[in-house]
């Protein structure tokens, strides 16, 4: 990729190169994305005729009941037929779908052909236990072939799957399950992280202690660390499989356009978790288009979205987008640092990886060990690279252009959020990209900048991110509770009829967007506003500093005031001289508003598995407070 310095708006400009542009599948975005917004169901109508339907839709839209929308309404569908069952009938039975690594090193492969055998077989075991349309099943596991194995039998039966994060504490799956009130759980007795066996058996008989829904639980062996199984109601996935009961051909049901595909519960907020509830087809459609036009998947590449199904990211571009496209997907078990720092550039050259989508706290945790443990490994395999989780720092960025990338691969970094199932700002490969800004809409989604009121905002000026028109991927509702969805999404803006994501950001002269962070990530210092990502970018920016956190303490006089939390680089100490040397640099980067009030040096900070900083929880300790639930902490 070419970079230009662009001097009027001192920003850094990426071009990809012309062999990038060339080879893409959209070479034009502006013409495409007029007609996506001039025609919007007809562009959602000829994406969803690239998929097979059981029953074409009678209506593309309907927006009678706003803002419930349907999608394709009248149309009979159902994803695994999409997913597994349209490649099993070409040449496609053959290629590998999935090629895995356990973190101890064991691995597995799975051509689509065993991939339709393994989910037929777990689809009949599931239906002789009375699992049947309709119905929620709780899913409790790490990242084995299982997984995505129990994601596709449950849909392939038109059950819905609640697929809850292996980190997840006791009451916290309690609370999930009673509010799927799911009669079914499986679960594995366990799975590595670090070198340690996380007992997730364990936690699971005590959570259905309080979750008197729940008639079966079967469990797949992973550790083989003894665990408790209590009779008539726990059973081994191994023993079952080995049953007659345990076919390799299973019916596919048709589904409603409409039916409930998941449901996923949001995290990382106080009361109780939301469930949003994601449909068969319009999830589908969305999840299959974003990811073909944004990483240009081609039937050669390796692709590895490094998330865990726990999270929409695992959903939507690990499990179901990859496979709906005919994809050879890599997942991978364990933590990216262990036993070294280089698990994952070692996994990227012995498997070919061609596409790597992951955190910018991922990127941050690996850079802090220095260029060496890439730089041991042949990247040359990678042609793309995304981001996804949170703004990604520019500091960030550019190492992971120039270190992981070599230079020449386009980093495709992507907004959005579990609510809309899929990218909603993004680049394509042929767009210039601007460290640390996701560029321009997806087709189809018209997106502004505005104040509390609905008034836009100028270029320049942070504000609400708001989303203009309804997109086939959006979260239906909140799971039992329509109410509450109807409140936390649309009710602000409901005369406008849009959708409020919840997060600030600003739109410049070019028309690309710059998400600052949640909108209760922002700071105001002496009535100005700072995001944290804008503090923690200009942090990280200083030759010292691996990773950062910022929050907003209560000030008596700036109202505000800037708290940091600091891990370095290896080899460096915190001391009060780097703190006060760190204050300065903040001077010179964001100006004086910007200098923190105190500077903590940390070893690590509290992140969930999927990467996003627990700012909550910094919080608390800071003021003295209980932290809550932090059962989604990955340490």
């Amino acid at each position: 990729m070419k970079k230009e310095d662009v001097t009027e708006t001192q920003e850094e400009v990426f071009f990809p190169s012309p062999e990038i542009v060339e080879k893409a599948l959209v070479k034009d975005y502006e013409t495409l994305y007029r007609k996506s917004i001039e025609n919007r169901e007809q562009f959602w109508a000829d994406e969803a005729d690239k998929l097979d339907w059981f029953r074409k839709w009678d209506k593309v839209l309907d927006d009678s009941n706003k803002p419930f929308y349907q999608w394709y309404t009248g149309g009979k569908f159902n994803i695994v037929a999409n997913a597994v069952d349209r490649h099993v009938k070409t040449w496609r039975r053959n290629k590998l779908a999935l090629v895995w690594e356990g973190e101890p090193g064991d691995t597995k492969t799975y051509s689509y052909h065993a991939l339709n055998r393994e989910v037929c077989k777990f689809a009949t075991v599931l239906k002789s236990m009375g699992v049947k349309k309709g119905e929620i099943v709780t899913i409790y596991m790490p990242q084995i072939p299982e997984l995505p194995i129990a994601m596709l039998a449950c849909a392939k039966l038109g059950a819905a799957h609640s697929v809850v994060y292996g980190g997840f504490s006791v009451e916290a799956l309690a609370t999930r399950i009673r509010d799927a009130n799911s009669r079914v759980v499986i679960t594995a007795d366990g799975g590595y992280r670090r070198g340690k066996v996380v007992d997730l058996k364990g936690i699971v008989n005590e959570a259905l202690i309080g979750a008197p829904t729940v008639e079966v639980c079967i469990t797949i062996r992973r550790t083989g660390h003894a665990v408790a199984m209590e009779s008539d109601r726990d059973f081994w996935f191994h023993d079952l499989m080995g049953l007659p009961i345990a076919t390799t051909s299973c019916e596919t049901e048709v589904m409603d356009a409409e039916d409930p595909l998941f449901i996923l519960y949001t995290s990382g907020t106080t009361g109780q978790p939301k469930g949003l509830v994601h449909t068969h087809a319009g999830y589908a459609v969305y999840a299959a288009t974003t990811l073909q036009y944004v990483f240009d998947l081609r039937e050669e590449d390796r692709y590895w979205c490094t998330a865990d199904p726990g999270w929409i990211t695992g959903h939507s571009y690990l499990v179901y987008g990859p496979l709906l496209l005919g994809s050879t997907i890599m997942m991978y078990e364990g933590a990216p640092n262990h036993p070294y720092p280089n698990r994952w550039w070692q996994m990227i050259e012995k498997y070919g990886v061609t596409i790597l989508y992951t955190s910018p706290t991922g990127i941050r945790g690996l850079m802090r060990f220095g260029e060496q443990w890439p730089k041991r490994h042949n990247l040359s395999w990678l042609r793309l690279l995304g981001s996804v989780g949170e703004p990604i720092n520019p500091e960030a960025w550019r190492w992971y252009h120039r270190v992981i990338g070599g230079g020449r691969c386009p980093i495709m970094d992507t907004w959005w959020q579990t609510e809309t199932g899929g990218f909603v700002i993004t680049p394509l490969p042929i767009t210039p990209l601007k460290p640390g800004s996701a560029t321009r809409p997806f087709f189809g989604h018209e997106i502004a900048i505005v104040d509390d009121d609905g008034k836009e905002l100028p270029v320049g000026q942070e504000g609400n991110l708001v989303l203009k028109a309804p997109w086939p991927g959006m979260a239906r509702t909140i799971h039992g509770d329509p109410d509450r969805f109807k409140q936390t999404y649309w009710r602000q803006y409901e005369k406008q009829g849009w959708y409020k994501a919840g997060d600030s950001a600003r739109k410049d002269k070019d028309g690309y967007f710059w998400v600052i962070g949640r909108t209760d990530d922002v700071i105001k210092v002496s009535g100005h506003r700072l995001g944290t990502a804008e503090i923690e970018s200009a942090l990280v920016s200083h030759p010292d500093v691996a990773e950062a956190a910022v929050i907003g303490l209560p000030h008596e006089v700036k109202g505000q005031a800037i708290y940091c939390f600091v891990i370095l680089k290896h080899g460096k100490s915190g001391s009060k001289e780097l703190e006060d040397k760190l204050k300065i640099h903040m001077d010179h980067q964001l100006g004086a508003i910007a200098r923190p009030e105190k500077i903590d040096f940390l070893d690590t900070l509290p992140k969930t598995r999927s990467g996003k900083i627990m700012r909550r929880v910094l919080k608390a300790r800071a003021l003295g407070q209980d932290v809550g639930d932090i059962s989604t902490l990955e340490e």
